[in-house]
C-alpha cells in the first residue's frame, strides 16, 4: 500500500498509488481492446465486447481513481466510489486507521474506502489500539510508519493547523470544497454526486443499447 501526499496542489490529496498504477494500465490495455474491436469485429458481439471494455473503464474510475481524501482551507473531502462526504475542521475531532482510515466527527466515523491497511498483523493490532489493549503509538518515527498512517498522522496535523485560523460562512463554490459541502457549516455532509450519476446512467444506457439495440 503506498499513499502518497501531493504538497504543490491544492488541494492536497491523499490516495493509493498502487490502485492508480493498476487502474492506469488496465485503461490503457481496455482502450488497445476497444481500438481492436473496431477495427476488426463485426456484428452484434462487437458492439457488446466494446461496450463491456467501456463499461469496465467507467468502474475502474469510480473505483480506483476517484477515491481518495481531499484536503481543502474548509475541511475534508472523504471522496469514495460513489459517495462523497465533506467534513468541516470544526467537526474533525480524530483521524486513525483500523483496516481503513477514519475519520471521527461528533455524529459518526467517517471511513475512507481507499485508504486501507493491507498488512494484517497491522491491521490485528489497529483493532486491538482502537478496543484499548496496545498503548497508541502517536510518537512513532514518521520513517518507520506505514503509508496511511503517515496520511492519518497528516490529517490531524492539517486539521490542527486550519482549526486555528478557522474560515466562516457558509460554502457557496463547489470548486472551493467540493459539492459534497454546498451549504454545510459544522456539521458532515454525505452526497452523491452527479459525476457518479452521469457516469453510472451512461453506462447502463451503453450496455443496455448494446445488447438488445444491435
Amino acid at each position: 500500500m503506498g499513499d502518497r501526499l501531493m504538497e504543490p496542489t491544492n488541494p492536497t490529496s491523499h490516495y493509493s498509488t498502487p490502485t492508480r498504477l493498476l487502474a492506469a494500465a488496465w485503461i490503457v490495455i481496455a482502450v488497445l481492446l476497444i481500438l481492436d474491436v473496431l477495427v476488426r469485429g463485426e456484428g452484434r458481439e462487437a458492439w457488446i465486447a466494446g461496450a463491456v471494455l467501456a463499461a469496465s473503464v467507467a468502474v475502474v474510475y469510480l473505483v480506483w481513481i476517484r477515491p481518495r481524501v481531499a484536503v481543502t482551507e474548509r475541511g475534508l473531502r472523504v471522496i469514495n466510489p460513489l459517495r462523497e462526504t465533506f467534513v468541516p475542521w470544526a467537526a474533525v475531532r480524530w483521524v486513525d486507521v483500523t483496516d481503513v482510515l477514519r475519520v471521527h466527527t461528533p455524529q459518526a466515523i467517517v471511513r475512507s474506502w481507499p485508504l486501507r491497511e493491507t498488512k494484517r498483523a497491522k491491521v490485528r493490532d489497529n483493532m486491538r489500539r482502537d478496543a484499548g489493549f496496545l498503548d497508541a503509538d502517536h510518537d512513532e518515527d514518521p520513517a518507520q510508519m506505514r503509508p496511511v498512517d503517515l496520511a492519518a498522522r497528516q490529517l490531524r496535523q492539517d486539521a490542527e493547523r486550519y482549526k486555528a485560523r478557522p474560515l466562516t460562512g457558509p460554502i457557496k463554490d463547489v470548486d472551493e470544497a467540493g459539492p459534497a459541502a454546498l451549504g454545510a457549516e459544522d456539521a458532515p455532509q454525505t452526497m452523491v454526486p452527479v459525476e457518479v450519476i452521469v457516469i453510472l446512467a451512461a453506462t447502463l444506457v451503453m450496455l443496455v443499447g448494446a445488447v438488445f439495440l444491435t
